[in-house]
């Protein structure tokens, strides 16, 4: 579909949403069963794929009890090494959805924000984009030392690359299937491949509208992101990006390249599609 046409009947887009799970057995029942409930109530076409990442508390088993109620859940264990990045590749390379979206386990993404994603994909855009800070975007119980480093670390990935995004790190995004082909090879294995995905394909020429989200810090279990072990891996990826970005000479980019739609206009399909 080009960019900026809206689908018509005939042409609705099947959204998977990928979901990497380690230890998250107290969360992962409300996780699928919230998100099934808001896409059925809006009639779109999904599979829902939980990817197991080594857990050793039952997660897995969870999932299955569930998938016995609803055919289009799935567990799938990951077969690469432990790690939040590896186990969003290893769905990547499963989904079968004309779009698909990256939603956490532990209830920190709303299944409401899910359905604006697939609206603002359905109208044509390459990527839909959370932002939780500002324009709408709201936060619940954010640890104020992380609040304080992802803005910091946010404010840099913005200077680095002038996309005018506020909220690059955010996990919680969605991409159409051409622009999940056209970044790879993926290279992150951790929580760094949270910017290397909306980076490459920011750089390569795809298109996004940014979205207001919610999020809601977790009620159960921990936090999987060690920061003191991912800050080399995110200045690595970041860098690596950059340098694509201005070295490569495009060898990279899209070959059918778009102009770039304004903030304005981009703005404005936004309130398009949370009002429709």
């Amino acid at each position: 579909m080009a960019a900026g046409r809206l689908a018509d009947d005939d042409d609705r887009l099947k959204l998977s949403v990928v979901i990497p799970a380690h230890n998250e057995v107290d969360s992962i029942q409300e996780t699928v069963e919230t998100t099934v409930v808001e896409l059925d109530r809006h009639g779109i076409d999904y599979e829902i794929l939980v990817i197991d990442d080594a857990s050793g508390d039952g997660t897995a088993d969870k999932v299955r009890e569930l998938a016995a109620r609803w055919p289009n859940v799935r567990c799938e264990r990951s077969e690469k090494p432990p790690g939040f990045g590896h186990a969003v590749r290893h769905g990547l390379s499963l989904y079968t959805g004309d779009v698909v979206a990256i939603m956490m386990a532990d209830l920190s993404d709303s299944p409401a924000d899910l359905v604006l994603y697939y609206r603002v994909l359905e109208q044509g855009y390459d990527c839909a984009f959370g932002t939780r800070f500002g324009n709408g975007g709201r936060t619940y119980a954010y640890p104020r030392f992380k609040l304080i480093l992802n803005r910091l670390v946010n404010t840099g990935i913005r200077f680095l690359f002038q996309h005018g995004y506020n909220d690059t790190t955010n996990a919680f995004k969605a991409y159409r299937r051409e622009v999940i082909e056209q970044i790879q090879p993926l290279l992150s294995n951790h929580f760094n491949l949270t910017v290397e995905m909306p980076l490459k394909a920011i750089v390569r020429g795809y298109d996004f509208a940014v979205v207001p989200v919610t999020w809601t810090n977790r009620e159960h279990g921990e936090s999987k992101l060690r920061l003191k072990e991912m800050g080399s891996r995110y200045v690595f990826i970041v860098l690596y990006v950059w340098l694509e970005h201005h070295l490569s000479r495009g060898d990279y980019r899209r070959e059918d390249s778009p102009r770039r739609r304004n903030a304005q206009d981009s703005e404005s399909r936004v309130r398009l599609a949370r009002d429709g």
